[in-house]
């Protein structure tokens, strides 16, 4: 078992000694989401540390969009429940990128990658997403690439 998923289960089994409802309930839905990963595909699976993160990313995803769902939806007591999940699993998330370090991550890889216009978009994704796997959301990091390759198409030069 990884590491970040016996954490997990230890954090749950303290949650539910200290009757933290929120909490134990949030946990128990992550680590259904790992478990579910594991046995997806053709055979089952440990996941790895990152792998995990990478679930965590997915639920915390989720639980914003549905607490934004709620809110439209003129639910604010739904949506509140939401984002309180949401804080939970972000508390096993790396610290996400600031706008800052992410503009240069980018400019970085769009350099390593040689990525010119719209067409070096995949190259400089493709040398990315290790760096800022869990650490930012792929639609923000896509869209700074999208950015730096729009505004000055010889980046990469």
């Amino acid at each position: 078992m990884t590491d970040l998923k016996e954490q997990l289960r230890a954090d749950l089994t303290a949650a539910m000694k200290a009757r933290d409802e929120l909490r134990s309930a949030t946990l128990r839905m992550v680590l259904t989401a790992v478990k579910t990963e594991e046995v997806a595909g053709k055979s089952a699976r440990v996941l790895t540390d990152d792998e995990v993160v990478t679930v965590l990313g997915r639920e915390a995803k989720k639980r914003r969009e549905a607490a934004e769902a709620f809110d439209s939806g003129g639910r604010p007591d739904r949506a509140e429940r939401e984002r309180a999940e949401e804080a939970v699993i972000d508390t096993y998330l790396p610290e996400q990128l600031s706008d800052d370090e992410l503009r240069e991550l980018v400019a970085a890889a769009i350099a390593e990658s040689g990525a010119q216009g719209p067409r070096g978009i995949g190259a400089a994704m493709k040398v990315l997403t290790p760096k800022t796997a869990g650490r930012a959301e792929g639609g923000r990091v896509s869209a700074e690439v999208r950015r730096q390759l729009a505004g000055d198409g010889a980046t990469g030069s």
